[in-house]
């Protein structure tokens, strides 16, 4: 996978006032991605676009597209990343 590749995967982050906890809490954060994405492809874009490895994916269905909940080795690591994306 390449950034080209990457990007086109991981579409936007999704921010709203019920995620602040889970990235506070859970090191967790929530993406718009592609609807065809694996969970493998997920992880792999974000570890190329962020070089942050992710412990975990759930993705989910919904009305605004495909989610993906990222869970981070630790909520400093979500926190921190979080920021520097401008979430927080």
């Amino acid at each position: 996978m390449n950034m080209n590749e990457a990007s086109k995967i991981i579409l936007a982050t999704h921010s709203t006032e019920k995620l602040f906890p889970m990235v506070e809490t859970e090191g967790k954060i929530c993406f718009i991605v592609e609807r065809s994405a694996t969970k493998k492809q997920i992880a792999e874009a974000i570890k190329l676009l962020y070089e942050i490895d992710a412990i975990s994916v759930n993705t989910a269905r919904t009305p605004v597209g495909k989610k993906a909940f990222v869970k981070f080795k630790d909520a400093e690591t979500a926190r921190e990343l979080a920021a520097d994306m401008g979430i927080l």
